[in-house]
């Protein structure tokens, strides 16, 4: 029993770890690019899977009592709702005339 605890532990650990990662590279991605459509892309693959993995190292840590598994409903919610809110704001920069960057483009 205590192999499976050890494992446990490992694998909050890593979740964590790979949440922060991905959260990290989201937020640069949203400082550093240059347009509405980049820091959109970004912000809806790299801040949900950082999401995901946080939600699923919390879910893991918890157990399946009543907090862990409303984490685990948290982390189906934020798999729909990211990217259809990244969507959104793509379609209403684009339905109001936003140009995307190309290269040699002032803006940056």
């Amino acid at each position: 029993m205590e192999a499976l605890g050890t494992a446990r532990v490992a694998l909050v650990v890593a979740f964590t770890l790979l949440g922060l990662f991905f959260s990290f590279v989201s937020m640069t991605g949203v400082l550093r690019l240059p347009d509405v459509y980049s820091r959109a892309h970004t912000a809806s693959q790299a801040d949900t899977l950082g999401a995901g993995f946080g939600l699923a190292a919390v879910a893991l840590a918890i157990g399946w009592e009543a907090a862990g598994v409303k984490s685990v409903l948290l982390l189906f919610f934020i798999f729909v709702t990211n990217p259809t809110a990244a969507h959104a704001i793509a379609r209403a920069a684009f339905e109001e005339g936003t140009v995307p960057w190309t290269e040699g483009d002032e803006r940056r």
